[in-house]
């Protein structure tokens, strides 16, 4: 009978599982993700409000009626596109908040999230509902950073670090919580010149997280503001597909200023490969045109009259007026539903995410 190495096959085993429990997937074969993060507002927070005290929750029925956990903390009725990002990575199925306490070890090797809902680059957009400003989700990587080296060691932690995708998805509170409807800022800066305030904190805060390793970076634009229901609301939008073209032209002159700062950020960091990811024109098409992607409607939510509420006010008590969710583009009258979340991950991986591998 021929000798089996039991030694041998052992250790070939635990590098099986070590591989697999580090989340190194491919994407046609050439993909070495560890880890995944994300670091931003409503969009990418899948429940850290839930433990800070804020305005800003969704840790209440409906949200989440079609997950696995109702009211876990997402603003949608299932999972975000961050968390599909993860999954067509083959990082793992959901991506958690750093501030749940009850974070597992492979939670922290294979990425969670320093979202806040509510939050924005300007400190004062986050004050206004007591969200996590972007710079202070600087610091809480830094706390995660250190858990993670007394789990695995410095070299380690920093390889980790430097083969994760962090995604940022920020700036839209700027202005349609703050510039846009207060006159606080709008006091002090015209829209361009706001955009500019904005985009130097975007910047200190890139430069921060790169200082502390992050390398692989996929960086959003800003949205069609004027498309969101709430504002077509506020502002007296009330074409049915149509959008507040004004807003949309802020967030056009926006993203087009933000691409050439991060050019500017690839020449001055070494190393550092940072995507710049255009959802405007995505979105824009599929509000006007949702039909042409499986949906019915786009102008407003399904909780409520899906035109004025989000956050505290879709509740369990706000009758759910979709008959299928499946068929919306938006389930409060600002955040999208999981099927859209859905198709933009599906975009995002497709037309970046390869060029950040």
């Amino acid at each position: 009978m021929r000798h089996v190495n039991q030694g041998g096959c052992i250790c070939l085993l635990l590098c099986i599982l070590l591989s697999f429990f580090a989340g190194i997937e491919t994407i046609d074969g050439n993909a070495n993700i560890p880890a995944v993060f994300t670091f931003g507002d409503s969009i990418v927070d899948p429940g850290n409000n839930n433990f800070i005290s804020t305005l800003a929750k969704a840790n209440h029925p409906p949200y989440g009626q079609d997950f696995n956990e109702e009211g876990n903390g997402r603003f949608s009725n299932g999972k975000l596109a961050t968390d599909f990002i993860a999954s067509g990575l083959g990082v793992k199925e959901t991506i958690p908040p750093f501030l749940d306490p009850n974070l597992s070890t492979q939670d922290l090797l294979t990425g969670v999230s320093f979202a806040s809902a509510g939050t924005g680059y300007d400190d004062l957009t986050s004050s206004l509902v007591s969200a996590i400003p972007m710079m202070e989700q600087v610091e809480l990587f830094r706390t995660y950073k250190v858990r993670l080296e007394n789990i695995v060691g410095v070299e380690n932690a920093s390889n980790i670090i430097g083969e994760a995708l962090f995604l940022v998805i920020a700036g839209t509170n700027d202005f349609i919580e703050n510039y846009l409807f207060l006159p606080n800022r709008r006091t002090q800066f015209t829209a361009q010149q706001y955009q500019d305030f904005v985009l130097q904190i975007c910047s200190n805060f890139i430069e921060d997280i790169y200082k502390l390793g992050v390398r692989k970076l996929g960086m959003t634009g800003l949205p069609p503001l004027g498309c969101v229901p709430l504002e077509k609301t506020i502002y007296g939008q009330s074409e049915l597909n149509g959008c507040v073209e004004e807003f949309n032209d802020i967030s056009s002159s926006y993203n087009q200023k933000f691409q050439e700062i991060l050019l500017g950020l690839k020449a001055r960091l070494p190393g550092i490969r940072v995507e710049y990811v255009d959802i405007y024109d995505y979105l824009s098409d599929l509000i006007k045109n949702p039909l042409l992607y499986g949906f019915e409607t786009s102008h407003k939510g399904c909780c409520g009259t899906g035109v004025i509420e989000f956050g505290p006010t879709c509740n369990a008590k706000t009758p759910i007026t979709c008959s299928n969710t499946s068929n919306s583009v938006f389930f409060d009258a600002v955040h999208p539903t999981q099927g859209v979340y859905q198709l933009i991950a599906d975009f995002i991986l497709r037309q970046y995410i390869p060029n950040l591998l």
